[in-house]
């Protein structure tokens, strides 16, 4: 053998280093889209996985007993609801001691064309920054202490790339989720070492989260990005699990799940 093929050839005997799973994750918004994505991601794992709802309960339950393995639970944290995520935080204590994940995945939007600001009533935009970033912001000061508990916590928001671009679905939505991550950037320093903070910003992810928005249109879109390709919930999801487990060694980043779109 060559020398430059001895020094390519795996070692053998080298074992890698075992990945840490969360035990215990909460995804909100999980009743559907992105965050039921990732609580099946989860779940496949081996992660007791709580499934948060707003106002689905039937789809959450629907979600949570379909998940591989055991320990789940559908658990209402309406985000825009102090009192919600209090009990929230009660019944993951009383049941698991602890949280080792956290994933922001709850969120609502109301389609405003950008240069319709008449449109974008103080009503639109005060809802949207509400459950869009008061609401994540809400959950996690709330879970800290349950965060602090875990092993290798993360905290995942799941953004949007309309914080970057300035093109979404409201200037009220691009505005908070680039508040979101002006968030996850500065809770990454003071969450700093128990906790490591995530944003992943999708683009046109095909859910039926944007109302009005078609199948159709996310392809016509798709064709113009560099990648060509309309980003599924699990797209997303891949990247929420790559956070929590993988980037050990990272925090207070935000990475792009967007086929390109940001180029």
């Amino acid at each position: 053998m060559s020398e430059e093929a001895r020094e390519a050839a795996p070692v053998r005997g080298t074992r890698l280093p075992t990945l840490s799973v969360p035990k215990v994750a909460l995804v909100t918004g999980a009743s559907g889209g992105i965050g039921r994505a990732t609580a099946v991601r989860l779940a496949a794992m081996g992660t007791a996985v709580v499934v948060g709802y707003n106002s689905r309960r039937s789809e959450a339950e629907e979600v949570a007993a379909a998940l591989d393995g055991s320990g789940h639970m559908a658990l209402r944290v309406a985000i825009d609801e102090p009192s919600s995520i209090a009990e929230a935080v009660v019944a993951v204590e009383r049941r698991h001691g602890r949280l080792d994940a956290l994933v922001n995945s709850g969120g609502a939007t109301t389609p405003v064309p950008a240069g319709d600001l008449d449109a974008l009533t103080d009503e639109i935009f005060d809802r949207t920054v509400a459950v869009n970033l008061r609401g994540p912001f809400a959950v996690i000061r709330a879970f800290r202490p349950l965060l602090e508990r875990g092993e290798g916590a993360a905290i995942v928001n799941i953004s949007s790339i309309a914080a970057r671009t300035g093109l979404g679905s409201s200037l009220a939505y691009l505005a908070a989720k680039a508040g979101v991550d002006a968030l996850t950037l500065a809770l990454a320093k003071v969450l700093a070492p128990k906790v490591r903070v995530f944003s992943v910003s999708p683009a046109g992810v095909d859910t039926g989260f944007v109302p009005g928005r078609t199948r159709e249109q996310l392809e016509r879109t798709a064709e113009r990005l560099p990648l060509a390709h309309v980003t599924t919930p699990d797209d997303v999801a891949r990247a929420v699990i790559a956070c929590i487990v993988n980037l050990t060694s990272s925090t207070g980043i935000v990475l792009p799940v967007d086929e390109g779109r940001h180029l």
